[in-house]
């Protein structure tokens, strides 16, 4: 089986070592210093799974040095501020598909199969739930620190069991992977937690628990969680919990407790001076509260907040 995979951040080589650890055939789109490290050093896993090295590991830093009419699957896990470019560039590029090559999205926040349907078909384009916490101590390697499971599945209502050989691979690996058909019910849950935590985790410099521990920021938070479900409700979507209330239950119990001390992506993001993915998390929510007429103001704020620490960037 040959796999591609499109962005080498902790989430991409955990994928690809996986994947690649059970006898697929993988190959990295990278650039710059993470192209160089990988070309020296292969790709590691490490952490809480079982750990894997693959070494050898062809990397291309241009569409044009990517095989033609190779790949069986291409996985994308990149940022999603990069969705546009790779949609287009694999659209200009698309002697690299086989007429059979599936697309599959692994990243944060809704709706990030939208770039892609635009040139691809339904059938083509699929979606991963990966709930990880995951760093790269060095631009080669991705450390798995919080226990992850996979979840593959359709938007656009296709049947998944075409994904099954890409579950097997990962489950072989020691991660969990099942296919579903209610992926939106679990996208969603992960935008519940990642809107309401990520965003104002950046802004106020905390952790995940820390947010629990202000009765000004539990207010903003559970402001956050009504309108999404409002939106959920509103919209042809579907979650994982009957009500907000029931959710919170949860949240503030069970969920943030395992991940008291962990820092969001956007705040690491934000560290680092580069865009975020807010337009795919709050600004998604955002854009079906206008759809839908519901009155989202705080997932608004929180949204223009970001934005304007972006812009000094």
């Amino acid at each position: 089986m040959n796999i591609l995979v499109i962005g080498a951040g902790s989430v991409g080589i955990e994928l690809a070592t996986s994947v690649a650890s059970q006898g697929s055939d993988i190959n990295i789109f990278a650039r710059g210093k993470t192209a160089k490290a990988i070309k020296e050093n292969g790709i590691e896993r490490t952490g809480l799974f079982k750990h894997h090295t693959i070494r050898d590991i062809p990397v291309y830093e241009t569409y044009e040095e990517i095989p033609k009419k190779h790949f069986d699957y291409i996985f994308i896990a990149s940022k999603t501020t990069a969705n546009d470019d790779i949609s287009e560039n694999l659209n200009r590029n698309r002697d690299i598909l086989k007429d059979t090559t599936k697309i599959i999205i692994f990243q944060n926040g809704f709706g990030n199969d939208e770039p892609y349907l635009k040139y691809f078909t339904k059938k083509q384009v699929f979606c991963g739930r990966i709930i990880t916490g995951a760093s790269r101590p060095e631009r080669h390697i991705s450390e798995v620190t919080i226990k992850t499971d996979i979840l593959l599945g359709s938007l656009q209502g296709e049947d998944p069991e075409c994904l099954k050989e890409i579950a097997d691979l990962i489950n072989r690996s020691d991660i969990s992977c099942e296919i579903t058909r209610e992926i939106d019910r679990y996208l969603w849950a992960k935008m519940l937690y990642n809107c309401t935590l990520n965003p104002l985790g950046a802004i106020l410099d905390k952790t995940y628990g820390q947010l629990t521990e202000n009765p000004y920021t539990l207010d903003i938070m559970n402001n956050i969680i009504d309108e999404i479900f409002e939106v959920i409700i509103a919209s042809p979507y579907e979650t994982l919990w009957q009500s907000s209330e029931e959710y919170k239950d949860i949240f503030y119990s069970k969920l943030v407790p395992d991940t008291y001390n962990h820092y969001s992506s956007t705040h690491q993001d934000i560290q680092k001076r580069i865009p975020t993915e807010i337009d795919s998390l709050n600004g998604k929510v955002i854009q079906l509260g206008e759809k839908y007429n519901i009155d989202v103001g705080t997932n608004k704020l929180i949204y223009n907040l970001i934005k304007a620490i972006e812009i000094t960037f």
